[in-house]
């Protein structure tokens, strides 16, 4: 018997060797996620590991759970202001967009394979939608910056897209398996879920927020893991009356990542730190579920149906569901292309293989391939198909500061970083000589990607980052300090 010990030290190593080669290989455009998932393989039963692993049900369990605490730092990482004006569109998407997807793939399927119409579907909604790890792994990483309203829809239609292609794959199960018989049932199933799912994530969202700020702990630390906690309780306590959980949870993380609470940066930091730990867990563990061979033995129906996927299914569904929308045909052609498939369709695959459904193994080696090459050849390309179709944008550098202010709630003092313009007047000027408030105090100057600490002496150049700590009431005054150009010398 295998001890607890060997396993903690073959899971940890399993992680270091993941995050090193993705280190190592960050410089060379190679999608992250597909190297966690070939680590995985590698350590597996055919791999050099030789690592037993075909536990599909474990192997659900922990995907079911990475995917819940990754949809939530998501949604805590997602601005509103940002997303609300695609909000419609990216909501066609998540619900139109995946049944499209679903359909074309799943008629292909059946007529070019001999599955029956239903096994087809049920393959389609498999696949079905964007991997919401992948896509923020991609769009967040220093390689992309996208144009307009691009980044927030892509964002958007992946987080929210998951819960359309649970639903469509579990509902599709229970009709292969007799336990739903007619039409009128499918429509009811859906809405139900997707009813519960969004009203219990912003009522528990927000319940959220209440207690963040109510509670005074002891010890700061103990909001993070209180924060964990009530996101997995609101995927439970959904999933459990047969909501859609992934949904409840997505719309809670943005309900709070939206609102003002305490310790907002470090929690954060926490989820960011705790979803890259998901994502590398989750990868890893179906890239030791698979066995190489199997997926070998479906190279050639693999490459057809994701050529299908990514080059009718996708667009199809992209510019049918945009159709009526102001997004221009290289934005929408770009939105087609960041199409990736990621680890939801792999842990969606194990559905079928748990229900005992007769073509099941062939459903999941065929989504492993799908996922490997919609990894390989959708994740390095996108931008430089971004530049191609010039919805590309100057990445933006987020400035990294040696120092934080986290204000309680009630506080009525920020951190802010403001700009000192080209031919403002406070140019050439003494900090003293600016006439700023007197509960206000510049903390730090950034100058040529260098840190200063100010005195009352040091004058100000054009093109200086200046950290304030500010009166929220003074900021408007501040800022017209530093708008204030210098006048024109008369000639």
């Amino acid at each position: 018997m295998i001890s607890f010990e060997y396993i903690l030290l073959v899971s940890s190593g399993l992680i270091l060797i993941s995050l090193a080669i993705a280190k190592i290989s960050d410089n060379f455009g190679v999608p992250t996620l597909l190297l966690f998932l070939v680590v995985g393989m590698l350590a597996g039963s055919e791999g050099l590991g030789g690592i037993e692993f075909s536990d599909v049900g474990l192997a659900r369990s922990i995907g079911t759970i990475a995917l819940v605490l990754i949809l939530f730092a998501g949604g805590l990482d997602t601005k509103w202001s940002s997303v609300r004006p695609v909000l419609r569109e990216a909501g066609i998407l998540a619900t139109a967009g995946v049944f499209t997807t679903a359909l074309l793939v799943g008629v292909f399927v059946s007529y070019a394979f001999g599955f029956s119409l239903l096994e087809g579907l049920l393959f389609g909604a498999v696949v079905s939608s964007t991997d919401a790890a992948a896509v923020f792994s991609l769009l967040r990483s220093r390689n992309v910056s996208l144009r307009g309203n691009l980044k927030p829809l892509l964002e958007l239609e992946s987080g929210s897209n998951d819960p359309m292609a649970v639903f469509l794959t579990l509902g599709l199960i229970q009709v292969l398996t007799s336990q739903i018989e007619t039409a009128a049932d499918f429509i009811i199933l859906f809405i139900y879920q997707m009813g519960f799912g969004a009203v219990l994530g912003f009522g528990l969202g927000k319940a959220m927020v209440f207690l963040l700020n109510r509670f005074k702990f002891s010890y700061q630390g103990f909001y993070p893991v209180f924060a964990l906690a009530f996101a997995v309780f609101i995927f439970g306590i959904t999933a459990v009356i047969n909501g859609s959980g992934f949904l409840a949870v997505y719309v809670a993380g943005l309900i709070v990542g939206n609102s003002e609470i305490i310790q907002k940066r470090s929690l954060l930091r926490f989820f960011d730190g705790f979803a890259w730990l998901s994502q590398v867990v989750m990868f890893v563990t179906l890239g030791l579920l698979v066995f190489p061979s199997h997926v070998a033995s479906v190279v050639g129906i693999g490459l057809l149906v994701s050529a299908v996927l990514m080059f009718v299914a996708r667009p199809v569904s992209v510019f049918l569901s945009l159709a009526f929308s102001k997004f221009r045909w290289n934005e929408k052609a770009l939105v087609s292309w960041v199409g990736l498939r990621g680890a939801v369709p792999i842990i969606l695959a194990t559905f079928p293989l748990l229900a005992g459904l007769p073509r099941a193994e062939l459903m999941f080696n065929l989504v492993f391939f799908i996922v490997l090459t919609s990894t390989v050849f959708q994740g390095w390309s996108i931008p430089l198909l971004a530049r191609i179709l010039n919805v590309d944008a100057p990445l933006e550098r987020t400035p990294n500061y040696p120092l934080e202010f986290d204000a309680p709630r009630e506080s009525n003092t920020e951190l802010v970083d403001l700009m000192v313009p080209y031919n403002a007047s406070a140019v050439g000027k003494t900090i003293v000589e600016l006439g700023m408030p007197q509960d206000s105090l510049i903390v730090l100057i950034i100058r040529n990607e260098e840190f200063l600490v100010p005195s009352g002496g040091t004058v100000l150049e054009s093109g200086d980052t200046i950290l304030v700590l500010v009166n929220k009431q003074n900021l408007p005054h501040i800022r017209e300090l530093l708008a204030e150009q210098r006048a024109k010398e008369e000639a």
